[in-house]
């Protein structure tokens, strides 16, 4: 019974630290719709942090599916798979000469 209240106490923060992330890369984007920072340092910014979180939810995913908790680990499996998708097809990062473009879309995504 231990492991299990670990495991949610984990899984509460690692929830937390996605969606600091998440609001940081919207607020990356923000600032660089309302010229606070150009368009390489938002780029670098978003980079820096995409990798981390995609490993995030994977370990979170992967903790939910071993400890056979079954309802979160298919309210976390489509995110997953979506991070996993777009890791494979390599369009995990933010290009610099396009960031103006993919603005909108990846506040979109990240739910802004």
């Amino acid at each position: 019974m231990a492991w299990e209240l670990l495991l949610w106490i984990v899984a509460f923060l690692g929830i937390i630290a996605l969606v600091a992330v998440d609001a940081y890369q919207l607020i990356c984007l923000s600032d660089l719709e309302s010229d606070y920072i150009n368009p390489y340092d938002c780029s670098a910014r978003i980079n820096g942090v995409v990798i981390p979180e995609f490993i995030l939810q994977g370990i979170l995913s992967g903790l939910f599916l071993l400890t056979w908790q079954l309802i979160p680990f298919l309210l976390m499996a489509p995110i997953t798979y979506f991070h996993l998708q777009t890791f494979l097809k390599r369009k995990h990062l933010m290009d610099v000469t396009e960031i103006f473009r993919q603005i909108d879309g990846q506040k979109e995504i990240q739910g802004g």
